[in-house]
């Protein structure tokens, strides 16, 4: 997988993340620094963590899914975008402040409940046969990033992008299993 499509993917996968940091800033009266890098450390950490237990778990049984690892990548991909594109589209950004508190336990709960579909490309990414550090690297770099601009776009703009970024998300997930699908059966 080349850099350029692992950024896709990253951006892909932080879309939830970037969602919920725009839920949780709108939120916040007053977003500090720490809010900040807070919730963007926890994503990012996430975003990193779950591929590596996807990708090591199916590692183990490489043998096994060496032949099928291109249809896994595409449903695994297509299922995951295509849940971010129903829950992007049903979704509901205003949610109730009034007894909101960003703790540690809300980050990281929100944390691993936007990671979740990171776990399943981890596993695509072992039928992939990438480089998992290289991959994790770029996908925590990017989740990082893309918090933090989210946070920061979504004092100034609103609820706007919370709807749009799952959409964006959902749609890069299902092009990119799309893409490995299509190069495996009719380019290889």
């Amino acid at each position: 997988m080349a850099t350029t499509e692992l950024i896709l993917l990253a951006l892909g996968l932080s879309m939830d993340a970037s969602a919920v940091s725009i839920s949780n800033s709108l939120c916040i009266n007053k977003i500090r620094l720490r809010h900040i890098l807070q919730m963007a450390f926890v994503f990012a950490f996430f975003q990193g963590l779950m591929p590596i237990i996807g990708f090591f778990a199916a590692s183990r049984f490489e043998a096994a899914i060496s032949r099928f690892d291109h249809w896994i990548a595409f449903i695994l991909l297509v299922i995951i975008g295509g849940k971010m594109l129903h829950e992007a589209v049903k979704a509901e950004i205003n949610q109730e402040c009034s007894l909101f508190s960003l703790t540690f336990k809300l980050l990281l709960v929100q944390g691993i409940a936007t990671s979740i579909d990171a776990l399943a490309v981890g596993v695509s990414l072992s039928a992939l046969n990438v480089n998992i550090y290289y991959s994790i690297a770029i996908i925590s770099t990017v989740t990082f990033i893309c918090c933090t601009l989210a946070i920061l776009v979504a004092k100034r703009f609103g609820n706007l992008l919370g709807k749009r970024a799952g959409i964006a998300g959902g749609i890069i997930l299902i092009a990119i299993g799309l893409k490995i699908f299509l190069e495996h059966m009719f380019f290889q």
